[in-house]
């Protein structure tokens, strides 16, 4: 919990600085938020997927910590900044080049123009983006993630103040709209990336560490290692943001007030999701440890722990989520209709918790264990074969069409299978790799 608490607020100032840029630009214009909506979107799962290669540092940190080898652990920081400058070429080519994309949405040429210029200057803050969350799982896997709470909340801050200036108070000699957040954002990212580097080389794991003495070459055979845990995270995260992000696209159909309902539902549960996820991430580092020192006792403490935690705290909010869906769907909107949609909806979200909890520990508990890719076939069939497919059938053809809650319905089955089929080969994985005494 003590490690998972300073994670949680990280992860929730990241999810608030897209907020801001939804708040400020609610203000500026409908075509604004529409290409903050499209190009937010976009963005986000480009990262997510990269991001998801880079976190394998954290599980290779944290064996080497767990076995004493110290020593190491610089280099292995070292290869990841090599690889995230490798990884952000690729994804700069994407986002400034997003036609391909785009071509697959009937989408207005004022609304595509601007998710055009969102995602061009978004690009530029893609290298600090990769770098930081190298530094991100670096000090994760080392138990000190309290500088990352201290830097996400300055950020949080500092691009609030930034994205109401340039966007609507015209701070750049005009009111940029949703370039202004786009390049608040860019700033935001280097400065980040800055403190990040500053705290590397002169804070306590700087002295202790020395992440930046006697600098590597990059090493095949440790990005090899990188690669082989990392490319399926990467392809399980964007699996997990897509099977959510591309139900506005499927249900574009049934009009404007299904499609807001359902992205006040969709923000609502990625919110709550943040809990799980940061008890998943101390999990992944403690049972990392663990296993680094061989110690198969405290992992299987370790990994009870993060479900019990997980699992409890997510029930308790689903249910509370449930007894208080009117009053917090009104926060959101004044439109009755809309409200009614969203309200509707948020049984399946209060439900699902349960299961969403035990398969996100799961997870990452097998990442600790470097057992990555069998996961990735298991979330991929459950989040895009039974989630959006099955969604769909349910949504628009079944023996009785859902409409959209078809969709809801599909992603809590979709969850319930993931935890399903985890959790056993969680099990059989930590009894395979316990050392006899």
């Amino acid at each position: 919990m003590a490690h998972a608490f300073p994670i949680l607020i990280a992860q929730l100032a990241s999810i608030g600085m897209m907020v801001v840029d939804t708040a400020v630009l609610g203000h500026v214009s409908s075509v604004d938020l529409a290409a903050v909506a499209i190009g937010g979107g976009i963005h986000v799962s480009v990262v997510f997927a990269l991001v998801g290669i880079l976190q394998a540092v954290s599980p290779l940190v944290a064996h080497l910590h767990g076995a004493g080898r110290d020593d190491e652990v610089a280099g292995i920081l070292q290869q990841g900044f090599w690889l995230a400058i490798l990884l952000a070429v690729p994804g700069i080519v994407f986002l400034t080049q997003p036609g391909a994309l785009l071509g697959l949405a009937d989408m207005d040429t004022a609304v595509e123009a601007k998710v055009r210029q969102y995602l061009g200057l978004l690009a530029w803050s893609l290298p600090a983006a990769l770098f930081y969350r190298t530094f991100y799982a670096f000090c994760n896997a080392l138990g000190k993630p309290r500088v990352l709470m201290a830097i996400g909340l300055i950020s949080l801050a500092l691009h609030a103040l930034l994205a109401w200036g340039f966007a609507l108070q015209g701070w750049l000699g005009e009111p940029l709209g949703v370039v202004g957040c786009a390049l608040s954002n860019v700033l935001i990212g280097w400065a980040a990336c800055a403190s990040g580097a500053a705290y590397l080389a002169f804070g306590p794991l700087g002295r202790r560490y020395r992440p930046f003495a006697h600098w590597q070459s990059p090493n095949w055979a440790t990005w090899r290692e990188l690669l082989r845990i990392g490319v399926p995270m990467g392809f399980s995260n964007l699996v997990e943001i897509t099977s959510f992000t591309l139900i506005a696209l499927f249900i574009a159909s049934l009009g404007a007030t299904v499609v807001a309902g359902h992205r006040i539902v969709a923000n609502l549960s990625a919110l709550i999701y943040m809990l799980p996820l940061s008890l998943g991430i101390a999990t992944m580092v403690a049972v990392g440890q663990a296993v680094g020192a061989h110690d198969s006792v405290r992992a299987r403490v370790t990994i009870r722990a993060g479900l019990v935690l997980s699992g409890v705290s997510s029930t308790v909010i689903g249910m509370l989520l449930w007894l208080i869906a009117e009053p917090l769907v009104a926060a959101y909107t004044d439109d009755p209709e809309v409200r009614l949609v969203a309200v509707s909806l948020i049984a399946y979200v209060a439900v699902y918790q349960f299961f969403d909890a035990l398969q996100t520990i799961a997870g990452h508990a097998l990442r600790a264990y470097r057992v990555t890719f069998v996961p990735m076939l298991i979330q991929t069939f459950c989040f895009w074969g039974v989630g959006l497919l099955g969604g769909a059938w349910l949504c628009y053809r079944g023996p009785s069409p859902l409409g959209v809650a078809g969709f809801w319905l599909a992603a809590a089955t979709s969850l319930l299978l993931a935890a399903a089929l985890l959790l056993p080969l969680l099990r059989k994985v930590v009894k395979a790799s316990e050392i006899p005494l």
